[in-house]
């Protein structure tokens, strides 16, 4: 009898390891939530990359991210995708296509939630399919890199037509341009309450007036005071330094703190703070204690202060010097001067990341991430609100 059934119970067997395997693939915490959310090669696409993620108004996730056809490089027929869950990220619905240009490139989505009128904006970039990032940078391409916003006022479920805001979003001499990648925010205190923030970069020319083989990164941002009507440029900040994230600073004064990638060759992030809402920005200084391969990162405020209790920060990246690898979740409870791990997500290959907040103190951290390299999946995380706090309370 035993012999007769052998083949059904080692045919569900691994049924079960498939099962576990999809779902559970990467040695995360006992305790946490986690989940393949995007995988390379479903639903006719080659790659997903690019992960953005926000809270809605209503208390409903949007993860956004690229789907990229032809590969799994930034060129090429990209499409901007969207997975929506109304239950804090324990279930989703299937992939929506938020906006998709033929073989064209439909890139970089930085949402932003308008917490007034309960909107959210999508800003993106715009490119030929065949233009390479080369070409882009030295602006040889036979397009341009130009700049789009789309709007939800339905909780995501549907989105406008994209319009195109490159006059004001992108000075004419920038050649490469990027919304994000990551998320906006909207400033929540002081003269500039109620600005939409959208963190961007650029490139430009050398000291020499170069853009051939000379160019240089740079970050800023985008703002908009009218509701996401239109949008302007804020101040730069230079130079080595591209693909950021803000914050707002806790002066109660609405001063924002920028994260940003570095290429000064210091095997960390920079940080560089605006007090006029963005307009005007110090020059970036490293992090020493945010290890960084040069790679994208994500830095959100969980807390503010209240009486006796600091305000705190969460910055996520593979923190790692030379290898992108090892995503970890850090806190600071100082407005970013100095960093305390709170948890090791995963030690292996491991590359871009966004976080979101939930009602109750929960945090969803979105990651790229595979066993071989880091753009296999897309991975969702729920880290309860009690690993955090322990962290936060034993500061001193």
């Amino acid at each position: 009898m035993k012999g007769k059934h052998l083949p059904c119970l080692l045919w569900l067997g691994s049924w079960l390891l498939v099962v576990v395997s999809v779902f559970m693939p990467f040695k995360a915490q006992a305790g946490n939530d986690t989940l393949h959310l995007f995988s390379a090669g479903e639903g006719g696409y080659h790659t997903y990359r690019i992960p953005a993620i926000v809270t809605t108004v209503k208390g409903t996730l949007l993860a956004f991210c690229e789907g990229r056809k032809d590969g799994p490089h930034d060129a090429g027929n990209i499409d901007i995708v969207l997975k929506r869950s109304t239950d804090g990220g324990r279930t989703w619905s299937k992939v929506m296509v938020i906006w998709s240009d033929s073989t064209n490139t439909c890139g970089n989505p930085c949402p932003v939630v308008d917490g007034v009128t309960g909107a959210i904006w999508l800003l993106m970039t715009h490119n030929l399919g065949s233009d390479k990032e080369g070409d882009l940078i030295r602006r040889t391409a036979q397009s341009s890199r130009t700049v789009w916003a789309a709007k939800s006022e339905d909780d995501g479920l549907g989105w406008s037509v994209p319009v195109n805001v490159t006059n004001s979003a992108k000075d004419t001499s920038w050649g490469w341009y990027a919304t994000g990648p990551g998320i906006g925010i909207q400033v929540q205190y002081g003269p500039y309450k109620g600005r939409l923030i959208v963190p961007c970069d650029h490139g430009y020319a050398d000291a020499n007036g170069r853009l051939k083989g000379g160019y240089e990164y740079g970050a800023h941002v985008i703002y908009s005071d009218d509701h996401g009507v239109t949008w302007q440029k804020g101040g730069v900040i230079r130079p080595k330094v591209n693909e950021c994230q803000v914050t707002e600073l806790a002066d109660g004064k609405g001063g924002l703190l920028m994260n940003m990638r570095s290429y000064f060759g210091h095997g960390c992030r920079t940080h560089a703070v605006s007090h006029d809402g963005g307009g005007n920005w110090s020059a970036p200084e490293d992090v020493s204690g945010l290890e960084d391969p040069v790679c994208q990162a994500s830095i959100i405020r969980y807390t503010w202060p209240v009486k006796k209790h600091a305000g705190c920060l969460l910055f996520l990246n593979p923190a790692s010097k030379n290898k992108r690898d090892n995503m970890t979740l850090k806190a600071s409870t100082d407005e970013g001067r100095m960093w305390r791990q709170v948890q090791l997500l995963y030690a292996g290959p491991s590359a871009y990341s966004c976080m979101a907040l939930l009602p109750h103190g929960e945090v969803v951290c979105l990651y790229e991430a595979g066993e071989r390299e880091p753009y296999e999946v897309i991975v969702l995380q729920r880290i309860d609100k009690k690993t955090i706090t322990r962290i936060v309370k034993n500061r001193g």
